[in-house]
């Protein structure tokens, strides 16, 4: 089992302590976002691998130990963006720091950084992205050692803020130049630069083709086959399958292009039904719950 944690929500920033007491504990119960009565129970004895995404991994730095009993991958989320796009992703050469001392603890490859989403407006503009990632690049570990690149996805909830972001359309000039320069950037940093998931994989100018989490990849750090992703609409998408135990609609960065988020105004209920001693994130299970274990 590869274990997510977490593309629904940013647990390591905001829930770390509730997921040491579920480690504590042995297991872990994920709602269905679909259908809410059917549970999943998780046995963390049967996890293969754990995968941590969040926008800043500094709380959970002091628990690596716990978790490196496993192979351990981290996908760290650093754009250019400010606090109008990113609103409570805060002190970022301080996120950076931690990135690169997680990336020296875990080993080459073992870290990834996203720049993630890129879209154009009036102040985020091609040469913006340019400079914000020639800054990024020159500031990581040499133990990180891929740079993932994605353009914004037009979910629901960036549909709602599109009107007030100008979002800006890509022309193909526009990806040329982000291409070549990135390519260049990354190369004079000692990093290679990847699309994922994406229609244009820039392999043209320079980035190497892969996945996030390729198959052969997972192979390699776990001596298992996994079944290509089948969660995520995209045609474009050739990761493995990952079991995610976040929730929908309870981060608390507020980022404005965030699929997740896709109804706001709901966080600050959820929140309230956080409870750090629960084996869900949001809420406690309820006897009319159903509870299956879910060992793959």
């Amino acid at each position: 089992m590869i274990l997510h944690i977490s593309g629904r929500t940013d647990i390591v920033k905001y829930f770390t302590p509730w997921l040491i007491n579920r480690l504590n504990e042995g297991f872990v119960d994920v709602e269905n976002p679909f259908n809410k009565e059917m549970v999943s129970r998780i046995y963390f004895e049967d996890v293969d691998i754990y995968v941590f995404s969040t926008k800043d991994p500094r709380n959970i730095e002091n628990y690596m130990y716990r978790f490196m009993v496993k192979p351990t991958l981290f996908f760290v989320t650093i754009t250019g963006y400010q606090k109008d796009i990113e609103p409570n992703v805060k002190n970022k050469i301080d996120i950076i720091e931690c990135t690169n001392r997680l990336a020296r603890l875990l080993g080459p490859n073992r870290v990834f950084v996203r720049y993630d989403p890129v879209f154009l407006i009036k102040k985020y503009n091609v040469d913006y992205h340019i400079r914000a990632f020639k800054k990024l690049c020159s500031q990581l570990d040499k133990n990180i050692k891929t740079i993932i690149v994605s353009f914004i996805d037009i979910y629901k909830n960036v549909k709602k803020n599109m009107k007030d972001l100008n979002i800006i359309p890509f022309t193909k000039e526009d990806y040329k130049k982000i291409g070549i320069e990135f390519s260049k950037i990354a190369d004079e940093n000692g990093k290679l630069v990847q699309t994922c998931a994406e229609e244009n994989d820039f392999f043209e100018y320079g980035f190497i083709k892969g996945e996030c989490l390729g198959k052969e990849f997972i192979k390699h750090l776990t001596g298992k086959e996994f079944p290509k992703r089948n969660a995520r609409k995209n045609k474009f998408c050739n990761c493995v399958q990952v079991v995610d135990i976040g929730a929908y609609n309870t981060c608390s960065n507020y980022c404005k292009y965030c699929y997740a988020n896709f109804d706001e105004h709901s966080i600050s209920k959820n929140l309230m039904n956080h409870f750090d001693n629960s084996s869900l994130l949001i809420g406690r299970v309820k006897s009319t719950s159903k509870i299956v274990e879910r060992h793959d």
